[in-house]
């Protein structure tokens, strides 16, 4: 059977580039460059599933476009190509099941056709009307892929995304860098769907380093609701950043936390696993209630380690309390800036935390990255450094828990042996 259409409204150049990565998959690629064209086009066929538009060049040609797609009772999900500043503010949604994507300029035609067949695969497990009266239900927004079978007069498992805290009791350590790169190649090179949340309300800066401006606040959507007698789900209140990510703040001011109770924000982001594949919680470094009540539901809880005595130490602290706490099987150390000062083997054994990742020093790749709002995995895709992230979801979507097992980076030659006593001295302590 012939596979589904795409209607493109790119420039020529970009088109066939596109065309010929869609072409290879199988997908019809259709040229488009007015409403008008558009119209007849879904005049004429039914098998248009998806479409491509270029809000950056003319706004207000692609939202006749737009108009097209959602009129006449269609509801034809669109990947928009948008200004990266402009996408925490879009309002954009498709009205049914299915919903749209954003992307920005510069993308690799091979990205984009990844992520039509990713939309294609939701487009074509909807169920129509008919399906749901009789008892075929599919989950909506979950991959065909994560689907659940459908089994006449029985529902689907609900879908429960994996919860991923980042966590440290020092700064400094790469907490927000590792969220938000790991959040970004979960989506872009996992195709999964990704919420992440800044739960640092005092020093937290995950909106700002991905060009976000002033984002609606979890607090803020509350305060509404007790006005308004409105519940919002955390996807509702979230904006979208360029890759396709979630981004979810608690609040704006540390001053403004009152309505967010521990319990209420805990339920709030368990809730959110049924919306998302992953939702990843970057954390202020405390021991709180609010921290308590989250790393009480999350399903692994990451914590970055860089190879310095101070960072050290609070793991090991670390450690102790989430044995105090019941979660220590739940930690998973991630060695950040893996190649420079003390050899991670030396780390590995004084942490005495399961390692998952080593990640090489690349400070600059991710400064230039949030100058520009982006982060790193969109901005330096075949940097090795984004490899190393890159493995790190790979084993987080393999579920492994063990030690990292690839060969350690080389080790520097000023690594004295009145270090390795002091390391010997901490693991005696701990």
């Amino acid at each position: 059977m012939p596979r589904s259409a795409v209607a493109i409204a790119l420039p020529r150049h970009e088109f066939v580039a596109v065309n010929e990565h869609l072409s290879a998959a199988g997908y019809e690629a259709i040229a488009v460059e007015t409403a008008e064209d558009l119209e007849r086009l879904l005049s004429s066929r039914d098998d248009v599933r998806v479409a491509i538009l270029d809000g950056e060049k003319d706004f207000d040609r692609t939202l006749e476009m737009y108009a097209c797609l959602h009129e006449s009772g269609r509801n034809i999900p669109v990947l928009m190509l948008m200004p990266p500043r402009t996408l925490g503010r879009m309002g954009l949604a498709g009205s049914g099941y299915v919903k749209d994507e954003y992307f920005t300029r510069p993308y690799s035609a091979e990205s984009l056709r990844w992520r039509i067949e990713a939309m294609l695969i939701r487009v074509e497990n909807v169920p129509d009307e008919a399906d749901e009266e009789a008892g075929l239900i599919l989950t909506p927004e979950v991959s065909g892929r994560d689907a659940p079978i459908a089994v006449a007069g029985v529902a689907g498992e609900p879908h429960s995304g994996q919860m991923i805290i980042v966590f440290n009791p020092k700064g400094g350590v790469g907490k927000t860098t590792i969220s938000i790169n790991l959040g970004a190649a979960l989506r872009l090179r996992k195709n999964q769907r990704v919420l992440l949340v800044d739960c640092d309300t005092i020093t937290g800066h995950i909106a700002s380093s991905l060009g976000l401006t002033r984002p609606r606040t979890l607090a803020t959507a509350w305060r509404e609701g007790a006005s308004t007698g409105t519940d919002e789900s955390l996807a509702q209140v979230a904006a979208v950043h360029s890759s396709g990510v979630g981004v979810l703040v608690m609040a704006e001011s540390p001053l403004h936390t009152e309505i967010l109770q521990p319990q209420r924000v805990a339920e709030a982001v368990a809730k959110a696993r049924e919306s998302y594949d992953f939702v990843i919680l970057d954390m202020h470094p405390d021991y709180g209630p609010l921290n308590q009540a989250l790393f009480a539901l999350a399903s692994k809880i990451l914590v970055p380690v860089t190879p310095d005595v101070p960072c050290i130490r609070a793991a090991v602290q670390f450690r102790e309390v989430a044995s105090e706490l019941g979660i220590r099987d739940r930690l998973a150390m991630v060695i950040n800036r893996a190649n420079s000062g003390v050899a991670p083997s030396d780390v590995e054994r004084v942490v005495a935390i399961p390692s998952l990742a080593r990640i090489r020093s690349a400070g600059m790749l991710f400064v230039r990255a949030a100058d520009e709002g982006k982060s790193a995995v969109e901005r330096f895709p075949t940097a090795k450094v984004i490899g190393d992230i890159g493995g790190l979801a790979d084993r987080l979507l393999a579920g492994d828990s063990g030690r990292y097992r690839r060969p350690g980076f080389h080790l520097p030659g000023r690594i004295v042996s009145s270090v390795r006593g002091l390391f010997g001295r901490l693991t005696a302590q701990a």
